[in-house]
Formats: structure tokens, C-alpha cells, sequence
């Protein structure tokens, strides 16, 4: 049974090499693309619902619903990663708008109409900050027992976060909203950095996406070429991490990576450990009446490359 996506983003350049990937797969019938919903993170939630609808229709999609949701986290304002995206968020490459328009309702209200249409059949794929999903719940509290599964690319456990020392950049982004949806009762397989940081791709990565003669391996390269300089400093070499991608891939093969089941719990308070995803190893220890969540601790980082590189070429 191939899996109903209904995709939450926030989308500057990775997600839109995860667009990329997904129209990728359902073009070639190995999945269904139901709507895509934007959210503040990279990029103002507006921004990110056109620069999904540019990528969609470049990639043979127009039709897909596109809804703009949260422009702000559940407590706090929003702010943003121009650095590693660009103002446009899509590194700066100034693509010609969109034929296309957001559809008129909110992300979390096509969450929930979509779950109640089709009960069971919904991969909830999230992989910018988690406001959205959390709305969701609020408004509908039902709603962990519509869905088939949710997959959160997001949190940082024994891998150093990529905001703060410990803070991955969508639990720090809404870490209320991210608290929320982990602990509710809904089967969730949480992609944080552990996974996703060793998946770097290296230079010769890069130069055989550059040397595809596919339009989706140039706008690839194009979009990549901002990401890359943004990367240099953190990776000492030529290369770029495609966080979302993973846990966009696992959502089709979860066989891709390893897991370990624990509760995980996100700091709320901590003057320098706000947005921590935390979880407690210890044998025997209370955990409370949380839920455990399926945590991706380690990918085939080297399947996983080959498969991204031969969707975009």
C-alpha cells in the first residue's frame, strides 16, 4: 500500500529538495502527495506556501492543495534562517512566482479535513516546526486516532543541536508546539539530528547532481548552491546535509534506518537549554504515563544518498 502524504514544511532549501524526492515518487506511483501545509521556520509561512507552490509546479505537480498555516509559534515570535536559505528561501535564486495560489483555509484546518475524509490513510510528514500539528490537536482532539502515522523530522538526543548546544532548529523554533505532539497518543517516528547530520553529502555528491541533464537535477544544483556556502564553515569541506529528505524516505522505507523506543520530552523553561528534546535512558526509570515514540538513531547513509541523487537525476 503506497503511503497518502499530507506534508507540513516550512520551505526554504531542503524541503524544497524534499518536494523534489516526493514528486519524484509520485510521479513513479510509489506514493500519493494529498496537500502540503507551510508553517513559520525557515522562512514566513507565506513565503514558504508560494516557494511550494514554485517547486510544485516546476516538478510536474501543480495540482496539489497547497494551505499557509502558523506565521508565528505558540508562545514567542518567530524567526527565521535567512543565513541558510536566502531571503527568498530558495537561495536566492529569484524563481518566476507561481501560476498557482494557496488554497483558502489554514494548514491546520486541512489537517483536519483531510484526516476526517480519509480516516487511517494519512502519513502526517512534518519537517518544519510543529505549531501546525499542534493547532490540530487543539482543535481537533480526536485527531491522533485519524491519521496512519506521523513522522517529525526534528530534535537533537546525544547529537549537539543546530541552533543552541542542544536545540535542533524545529522543536527550538515552537517548543510548546513540539512538546504537544509527543506527548499525544498517535504512532510517531521522531528523525532527529542523530540520524540526519551523518547523511552529509560530500563534493562528488554534488558534482554528479550537477552533471544531470534532468531540469530537476539543474533546479536541484541551482537551489544548492546557496546551502553549500551556508554548510562550508559547520562541515570544514564542500557539502550540504538534507535533513528533511530522510525522514521524508523513511516515511516510504522505514527498513532505512535503526530505531529505539522512548518517551522524549523538550525543555520548556531552561535559560540555555530551551528546545532541548531530551529522553532518559536509564533502565528501569520512570517514564511517566508519556507515550514512546519511535526514535530513528542511525540511516543507511550510504542508500540513502543514492536513492536522493537518483530521484533528482
Amino acid at each position: 500500500m503506497k503511503p497518502t502524504i499530507l506534508l507540513d514544511c516550512d520551505t526554504g532549501i531542503d524541503d524544497a529538495l524534499t518536494l523534489l524526492y516526493l514528486a519524484s515518487l509520485v510521479k513513479e506511483g510509489h506514493a500519493e502527495l494529498a496537500a502540503v501545509g507551510t508553517v513559520h521556520g525557515n522562512v514566513p509561512a507565506d513565503i514558504g506556501a508560494f516557494n511550494t507552490l514554485r517547486i510544485l509546479e516546476l516538478a510536474g505537480l501543480p495540482a496539489v492543495p497547497v494551505a499557509i498555516g502558523a506565521a508565528a509559534p505558540m508562545a514567542g515570535q518567530a524567526r527565521y534562517a535567512y543565513g541558510f536559505h536566502g531571503a527568498d528561501g530558495l537561495g536566492d535564486t529569484n524563481l518566476p512566482e507561481p501560476y498557482g495560489s494557496p488554497v483558502d483555509m489554514s494548514a491546520p484546518d486541512q489537517i483536519i479535513r483531510l484526516a476526517r475524509s480519509r480516516p487511517g490513510e494519512l502519513t502526517l510528514l512534518a519537517i518544519g516546526p510543529l505549531t501546525n500539528l499542534a493547532i490540530a490537536l487543539l482543535l481537533e482532539p480526536s485527531l491522533t486516532g485519524l491519521v496512519r502515522q506521523v513522522i517529525v523530522m526534528g530534535g537533537a538526543l546525544e547529537h549537539p543541536g543546530n541552533v543552541t548546544s542542544h536545540a535542533e532548529a524545529n522543536v527550538w523554533h515552537d517548543p510548546e508546539a513540539a512538546e504537544l505532539v509527543f506527548n499525544a497518543p498517535w504512532p510517531l517516528t521522531l528523525v532527529p539530528l542523530d540520524a540526519t547530520h551523518p547523511t552529509a553529502m560530500d563534493g562528488t555528491w554534488l558534482d554528479r547532481l550537477a552533471a544531470g541533464d534532468t531540469t530537476t537535477a539543474q533546479l536541484a544544483t541551482r537551489i544548492l548552491a546557496f546551502y553549500v556556502n551556508a554548510y562550508r564553515p559547520l562541515l570544514d569541506a564542500r557539502g550540504v546535509v538534507i535533513h528533511d529528505a530522510l525522514a521524508a524516505m523513511l516515511a516510504i522505507d522505514p527498513s532505512l534506518a535503526e530505531y529505539i523506543e522512548r518517551p522524549v520530552r523538550v525543555e520548556l523553561h531552561g535559560e540555555h537549554t530551551r528546545g532541548t528534546t531530551l529522553w532518559d535512558g536509564r533502565r528501569g526509570a520512570d517514564q511517566g504515563h508519556r507515550p514512546p515514540l519511535k526514535v530513528a538513531v542511525r540511516a543507511d547513509v550510504r542508500e540513502y544518498q543514492e536513492r536522493l541523487l537518483t530521484s533528482l537525476l
